[in-house]
């Protein structure tokens, strides 16, 4: 056979094995919508878009006007009102308020001065660089709410500084991507908000209830890598003094400060999380540009601009989440689904075990901010109705959108390690197995033991 031959029936294999997909594909998608009624013609409308790439966002939206127009009475006033109103939130001001933190925290020499703090505490320990990086990525997730921002603040910074030490790059960039997913864990979270306003939750109380799972996903974290740094002998450095560290904390001060104004400003009653969410870019501006000068005034239009484009991003997808949310509820589908779910007859810890394995499968194809607003209306009533804590459940997402973080082929803390690191997709995705199956450990606590994430929210008043 000549080449050119092979090469036509490679070509009419590939056609054949597309056909046939496309025609499995069809058939499911047909299935669905006979089988499910209404809720299946919603779900297989949603699913066929995505399927051909269009962006989730895009795709929600497209869902709802096909639906409304083809199979309801629904005027396009009301939708149109729709759209507009449910965005009309308070809460929802929070989210470009803490990007907008997150950013002058990203570039204003908040992060380097945690790491040397950190280091001067565990630096001495076996992998002492990668235990200081987990310390750091917790600190700064304490003030940032976003993973993205975490991994590159402290990643930038503490993966050079590993390779220069001798640490094998894919370590360093397992660690970094793995503690960067506690920026959307510890008190304050973009995913939180979004959770909140998709399900009417505190949130206040779902800020709190992030701080003890956070401290334990970093215990966790810190215990792997040492386990790991011991058995290979990474690199120790050599151990600080006390007045090392009382300097170093002294330099880092300011920054950790913020968590103070969060934690105190929220439980004390003095501002909501939205008027801490402003609270912290005002102060993130000031010690970035007049306490620790890393970041020059004429730099700020840059970061304003970077953050209105995330910002806007995020609240398109609400957006077109909100139509969504509102088809649901005029076809009754959240109710029928907890109805579906509840005749099973699953129990608490079979509900929460299904909903886990539905989150981790959705984490392949979305990004968090579109799951919490497609999946928490659906999931929420029938938890709420098997008498699971909306908080905890609000956690036990979060864990869920941690993890979807770190794995390919959506994984956003994957993309961003792999442009710090100048390493492929598919060796970060074996780099960060060990510590990937210790977040599904921590998932397990987690999702099973509500008062890890209840306690503190109940001891503050919260709940």
């Amino acid at each position: 056979m000549s080449h050119a031959n092979a090469l036509t029936a490679v070509a009419q294999m590939s056609k054949q094995r597309a056909g046939a997909w496309l025609l499995g594909i069809g058939a499911i998608l047909l299935a669905l919508c006979f089988i499910g009624g209404k809720v299946g013609i919603v779900f297989a409308l949603l699913l066929a878009l995505m399927l051909t790439g269009i962006p989730v966002s895009i795709a929600l939206g497209l869902t709802v006007l096909m639906f409304m127009y083809l199979l309801t009475h629904v005027p396009v006033e009301a939708v149109a009102l729709k759209l507009f109103s449910g965005i009309e939130k308070f809460e929802i001001m929070a989210i470009p308020l803490f990007i907008l933190a997150g950013n002058f925290l990203t570039h204003g020499g908040v992060a380097k001065r945690m790491i040397k703090f950190a280091t001067s505490l565990i630096g001495h320990w076996h992998g002492g660089l990668a235990l200081a990086g987990i310390i750091a990525c917790a600190m700064f997730a304490l003030v940032c709410g976003s993973s993205v921002a975490t991994v590159v603040a402290i990643g930038s910074i503490i993966l050079p500084a590993m390779v220069k030490q001798g640490y094998p790059k894919r370590f360093g960039a397992g660690v970094i991507i793995t503690a960067g997913s506690l920026g959307i864990l510890m008190l304050p979270s973009i995913p939180k908000v979004i959770y909140a306003i998709s399900t009417n939750t505190s949130i206040g109380a779902l800020f709190l209830a992030g701080l003890f799972p956070g401290i334990l996903l970093t215990v966790m974290l810190c215990t792997t890598t040492w386990v790991l740094a011991k058995k290979n002998g990474y690199p120790r450095m050599r151990k600080a003094s006390w007045g090392d560290r009382l300097k170093a904390f002294k330099e880092s001060v300011w920054g950790l400060m913020l968590v103070v104004i969060i934690i105190g400003g929220i439980t004390k009653g003095i501002f909501t999380p939205t008027e801490a969410a402003a609270m912290s870019a005002v102060y993130a501006f000031i010690i970035s540009v007049f306490v620790y000068k890393d970041m020059p005034l004429k730099k700020t239009p840059e970061v304003l601009k970077k953050s209105a484009s995330l910002s806007a991003m995020l609240l398109y997808i609400i957006t077109n989440a909100v139509l969504f949310s509102f088809l649901m509820a005029h076809e009754n589908i959240p109710q029928a689904m907890a109805d579906w779910i509840l005749a099973k007859d699953l129990g608490q810890a079979g509900f929460l075990f299904f909903t886990n394995i539905l989150l981790l499968l959705a984490g392949n194809v979305m990004e968090p901010s579109s799951i919490i607003l497609v999946m928490a209306p659906i999931l929420h009533p029938a938890a709420i109705r098997l008498g699971i804590d909306a908080v905890h459940f609000g956690i036990m997402i979060d864990a869920n959108m941690e993890v979807g973080l770190c794995h390919p082929p959506v994984g956003l803390n994957l993309y961003v390690a792999s442009g710090i690191s100048k390493m492929s997709i598919s060796e970060l995705t074996v780099a960060v197995m060990p510590w990937l199956l210790t977040m599904l450990v921590f998932l397990v606590i987690v999702t099973y033991w509500p008062g890890l994430s209840l306690w503190l929210p109940k001891a503050m008043g919260l709940m």
